[in-house]
């Protein structure tokens, strides 16, 4: 992903109004991420943990989706979860169920949609090997980084397309 401005992110929001769009909180490290190793920006709102935010490229355009962690409180810290855009797996709370408004009527009706996702949104840097879970256990996968890097943007592209639709 080439690196990304304020400006950028805040425009690319699809499933929030232009004000609420403005009142996010955008990563104040934006120079700093590793951009040739993202093929996707997400963070969580540190002021607001239940709030996340993924903005990546669909169909040459720049697209933001606004995102709710559901609590984990009472989930076992023994149990893994997988990702659903990685397919990592996690213990604890490395996983979240993140929901995200549709857009359109849809949305002005509360429907939302959900997936299981890496909770600090790192997928690209899992699925490089970059980062590493305390899972205890990690699947040896036959596939190539380029091969896991696409199934990753196939089921992000997946995801934001049930967001729109």
């Amino acid at each position: 992903m080439r690196p990304r401005t304020e400006p950028e992110i805040r425009k690319s929001f699809i499933n929030c109004t232009k004000g609420e769009a403005t009142r996010l909180r955008i990563p104040k490290d934006l120079e700093e991420r590793p951009w040739d190793d993202l093929d996707f920006l997400g963070w969580r709102d540190p002021g607001a943990p239940d709030r996340a935010y993924l903005v990546a490229e669909r169909d040459g355009t720049l697209q933001g989706v606004a995102l709710r962690a559901v609590s984990s409180a009472g989930r076992a810290f023994t149990s893994r979860s997988m990702c659903s855009l990685c397919l990592t797996t996690h213990t604890g709370g490395g996983v979240a169920l993140m929901t995200a408004r549709r857009t359109g009527e849809a949305g002005r009706q509360g429907n939302t949609v959900g997936q299981y996702l890496c909770a600090d949104l790192a997928c690209s840097l899992y699925v490089r090997g970059k980062r590493h879970t305390s899972a205890g256990m990690s699947f040896d996968e036959t596939l190539s980084v380029d091969e896991k890097t696409a199934r990753m943007l196939g089921n992000l592209t997946e995801f934001i397309g049930k967001v729109t639709a």
